[in-house]
C-alpha cells in the first residue's frame, strides 16, 4: 500500500481514476475509499437466503439488537430482507438495495460464484458488502466467516479417532451448492479418503436443520441399522433424536453447536450408552462481528486491508461442556441448562470480546441488551483468512496444507 500511496501524488486525475478502479478490481484496499463521508443515518441491509432454523434467526437476531443498540440505534436504519435459496431471488434482491443507495449491505449469500456479478456493480456504486459465515468470490466483497479454520477436516479426524480408523459412517451435508456446504465437505473427505475402513454408507443433506436431519437420519438408519459413526453439519441435535428414537445403540457423532447437542455431550448416561464427540462449527456471532466492522468502515474508524477474514473455530468436545448459569457466556461456559433455550438453540451466538454487547435475549428476540452501549472492536480483531480457490477468491491458488488437521493429532499408524 505504501507504493500506491507514494505514487498516488504525482498522478494526473484520470491516471488516479485507473488505478483506483485497478485497486479495486482485485481487491487492493484503498482505506480512504472504504469511508464515506460522515452521514446521519447509514442505510443498512440484512440480506438472508436461506432461513428458517436456530442458527440463521440467530445471525439475524444480533444483528438487529446491535442496530437498536445506542448509538447505533441513531445512526442505522437496517432493513432486512429474505430472499430464500434461489440464486435469482438474491441477485434481485441485491439489485433492489443498489438501487436504493444502501450503504451496506450485511449477507448470507446462497452461491459463492454466482453472486459476483451484482456484488461488484454494487461496489461500482459505492455499496460495501460484507458476507457472513458463507462467501463468495468477488474481490471486491468482505467476507467473515470461520469455514477456512477447519471444520471438515477437524471434525472428520475426530471420528476416524474415536472409530479407530474402521467403521460405516453418515455424512450429513447442509445445503448443497453453498461455499460452507462446499468447504465443510472437501475437508472430510480429504480426511476419510486416507481410511480405507471407513466406509461412508449414507451420505444425504439435512439442509442445517434439526427436523430435517432427524427425518433423513431415522430413514438412513431403517437402511442401515450398523452405522458405528456420525460425521454433519449443523442440525446434529436431530441426528441424536433419530438414534434416540430408534432404540439402537448410540454412536460418536460429530456435529455443531446446538445446545441440545452439547447437554447430550455431556450427559452421563448418553456417554456410558456409546454417545461421544465434539460440538464445533459454525458461530452466528459471526453476523454480529461483520456488521460491527462494516460499521467501523462506514465510520472511518478503521482501514481493512484484507478482504478475507477469518473467525476461528469453535472447539468442545463432550468432557468441555459447560453450564450457563445466567444469560451470558461467563466463566467459560458455553451451554445452558435444558429447557432455558430449545435444544435447537446455536450456542456459539456470543463472543464476549468481540460482542460485550449481546446476551441471551439478544439472540433470542433480537432486541437490545438494557444498559449495554456498542464498543469499538480490539485493535488486533481481524484475521487475515488464506485464499481458498471456489471459496474466497478467484484467481489465486490454493495452499498445499490447505486440509491440515489443527485440533486433534491423527493417529499414528
Amino acid at each position: 500500500m505504501g507504493r500506491f500511496k507514494s505514487v498516488k501524488r504525482w498522478l494526473s486525475a484520470a491516471t488516479l481514476a485507473g488505478v483506483t478502479a485497478f485497486m479495486a478490481h482485485y481487491g487492493i484496499s484503498d482505506a480512504n475509499a472504504q469511508a464515506k463521508p460522515n452521514k446521519d443515518k447509514y442505510l443498512i441491509y440484512l440480506s438472508l437466503s436461506y432461513s428458517g432454523n436456530a442458527w440463521q434467526s440467530e445471525a439475524a437476531n444480533v444483528v438487529k439488537a446491535l442496530a437498536k443498540t445506542p448509538p447505533y440505534d441513531k445512526l442505522v436504519e437496517l432493513r432486512e430482507v429474505i430472499s430464500g435459496t434461489d440464486v435469482q431471488a438474491q441477485i434481485s434482491a441485491y439489485e433492489s438495495m443498489i438501487a436504493a443507495n444502501a450503504d451496506g449491505v450485511i449477507s448470507f449469500p446462497v452461491s459463492p460464484t454466482a453472486l459476483n456479478r451484482v456484488v461488484k456493480r454494487g461496489c461500482e456504486k459505492g455499496t460495501l458488502f460484507f458476507m457472513y459465515d458463507a462467501t463468495v468470490t468477488e474481490p471486491c466483497a468482505y467476507n467473515v466467516s470461520y469455514i477456512t479454520s477447519g471444520f471438515g477436516e477437524n471434525t472428520a479426524q475426530q471420528l476416524v479417532n474415536l472409530l479407530h480408523g474402521k467403521g460405516n459412517i453418515f455424512v450429513i451435508r447442509g445445503v448443497p451448492g453453498n461455499s460452507v456446504d462446499k468447504r465443510h465437505v472437501d475437508g472430510a473427505m480429504s480426511v476419510f479418503q486416507k481410511y480405507p475402513g471407513i466406509h461412508i454408507v449414507a451420505d444425504y443433506s439435512g439442509y442445517w436443520d434439526d427436523r430435517t436431519e432427524q427425518q433423513e437420519t431415522a430413514k438412513a438408519l431403517a437402511a442401515h441399522p450398523d452405522v458405528d459413526g456420525i460425521w454433519s453439519e449443523a442440525g446434529e441435535d436431530g441426528a441424536i433424536k433419530a438414534l434416540l428414537a430408534s432404540g439402537k445403540k448410540l454412536v460418536p457423532v460429530t456435529g455443531e453447536n446446538s445446545n441440545g447437542f452439547r447437554l447430550a455431550l455431556a450427559n452421563p448416561d448418553m456417554r456410558a450408552k456409546g454417545l461421544q464427540g465434539v460440538s464445533s462449527g459454525s458461530p452466528p456471532a459471526t453476523a454480529a462481528f461483520a456488521f460491527k466492522l462494516m460499521m467501523e468502515v462506514l465510520q472511518g474508524k478503521r482501514k481493512l486491508e484484507a478482504h478475507n477474514i477469518e473467525y476461528p473455530l469453535p472447539w468442545v468436545p463432550g468432557n468441555m461442556v459447560k453450564v450457563c448459569t445466567g444469560d451470558k457466556p461467563e466463566n467459560g461456559c458455553n451451554a445452558f441448562p435444558a429447557g432455558k433455550v430449545p435444544d435447537s438453540f446455536v450456542t456459539e451466538v456470543f463472543n464476549p470480546r468481540l460482542l460485550p454487547e449481546l446476551s441471551l435475549r439478544s439472540a433470542v428476540s433480537g432486541e437490545p441488551t438494557p444498559g449495554q452501549t456498542i464498543q469499538p472492536l480490539p485493535a488486533d480483531a481481524v484475521v487475515a483468512a488464506p485464499n481458498e480457490p471456489g471459496i474466497n477468491c478467484q484467481k489465486c491458488t490454493q495452499a498445499a496444507d490447505t486440509y491440515k488437521v489443527t485440533k486433534v493429532s491423527a493417529p499414528i499408524k
